[in-house]
Formats: C-alpha cells, sequence, structure tokens
C-alpha cells in the first residue's frame, strides 16, 4: 500500500509541507509507503481541451502530470496539499488536477483521496471544498478527519505552532491508514469492487 502525496505550494519546505510531512509520518507507523511529489516554482499548463490524452493516453503537455500518471496504479490513496490564495487553491496545483484527472477517471475510482490546505487567516474551508470535488466526481472515497484538514500559520514555525490543525494530520493519517487496510481486508476477503452503470452525460437543454 502506497499514499502519494503532491505538495502544491511554490515552497517547497513550507507551511503545506509541514501538515503533509505529519500525515505522511503516521502512515509510515503503520508500514504505509508515500511519494511526495513537489511541483516547483515554474509554470504548470492548464488543460486545453484538446482530447489528445484519451487518444495517446498521455498529455500533450509532456511534464509532472505524464510522469504521475504513468505510476497512479501503484498507489491506493493521493493526499493533494495547497496553501491558500484568494479563498482558493494554488493556481499550479489546480492546472495539475485539471490534466490529472480528466482522462484518468476510471483509473482514480476506488481510490482514497484527501485535500489538506495551509492559510495565514482566511478562505481554508472555500480551497478545501474546492479541491474535495476532484475526488468526488471520479468515484473516489474522501478521507475525514476531526475537523477539515487544514493547518494556519505564515512560515512553517507558526504551522509547527498550530496544536490542533497538526492533530487533524495525524488524525487523517489514521483513518487513512485504517481505511487502506480495510479495503485490503475486503480484496482479500473476495468482496468485488462496484459494478458501474454505463457513463449517462447530458447538459442543462436537455
Amino acid at each position: 500500500m502506497k499514499v502519494l502525496m503532491i505538495n502544491g505550494s511554490p515552497h517547497e519546505n513550507g507551511c503545506t509541507y509541514i501538515a503533509l510531512a505529519e500525515v505522511g509520518e503516521v502512515l509510515a507507523m503503520h508500514g504505509i509507503g508515500t511519494k511526495m511529489v513537489y511541483l516547483g516554482k515554474k509554470p504548470i499548463a492548464g488543460c486545453i481541451a484538446c482530447g489528445k490524452c484519451f487518444e495517446t493516453g498521455k498529455c500533450v503537455f509532456d511534464d509532472a502530470v505524464n510522469e504521475v500518471s504513468r505510476e497512479l496504479d501503484e498507489y491506493g490513496g493521493i493526499i493533494v496539499g495547497s496553501p491558500v490564495y484568494y479563498a482558493g487553491p494554488s493556481g499550479q496545483l489546480t492546472a495539475f488536477l485539471d490534466r490529472l484527472f480528466y482522462p484518468n477517471e476510471g483509473r482514480l475510482a476506488g481510490k482514497l483521496g484527501a485535500a489538506v490546505v495551509s492559510c495565514r487567516r482566511g478562505g481554508a474551508s472555500a480551497a478545501f471544498d474546492r479541491l474535495n470535488k476532484y475526488f468526488l466526481i471520479s468515484n473516489m472515497h474522501v478521507v475525514g478527519s476531526q475537523y477539515w484538514n487544514q493547518v494556519h500559520g505564515f512560515t512553517p514555525e507558526d504551522v509547527r505552532k498550530d496544536l490542533e490543525g497538526l492533530q487533524t494530520m495525524r488524525t487523517l493519517g489514521e483513518n487513512m491508514a485504517w481505511l487502506l487496510k480495510c479495503m485490503e481486508a475486503g480484496k482479500k476477503a473476495g468482496v468485488p469492487f462496484p459494478v458501474y452503470e454505463p457513463r449517462v452525460r447530458t447538459h442543462f437543454i436537455r
């Protein structure tokens, strides 16, 4: 069992990293491996709706999206972390997730998903809600905690003082570890994966 962590902050070892690392420590205690992907400081292209990913299996922009896509089947869970900008996640992260989730809906179904946000003061719940929508539209199972998955602080040192926020991260780690083990036990016991109906797509004038 492995969990992918995506650090959507431009600061590799900043506040968002502190939150993700706290979750990762708990997962490690349960024998669950993690991989942290840092998106970096360079611009990330947004989806241009060209549809080539459905023809070739990869995005026309050959960057971290394609790298992560190749590894998706290795992970039972995905944790996405972001700072809060104007009550939303970072633009780099949403561009990355738009392109990752769009062609990989089938491969993401059944996996666990969790969002983690870091903010100085306000906007955390709105950013948290935005990120959870990626999971909820992809037949993924959202993992919660004792509070919304957020930490507060302007610097990593501030976040280390956010005792409730860090405890929320540890509880998230416990919940994800437990659910991953439950899913593994279910597979061994012969519990089948859900069988979905063929997808129906409509719009609001039909």
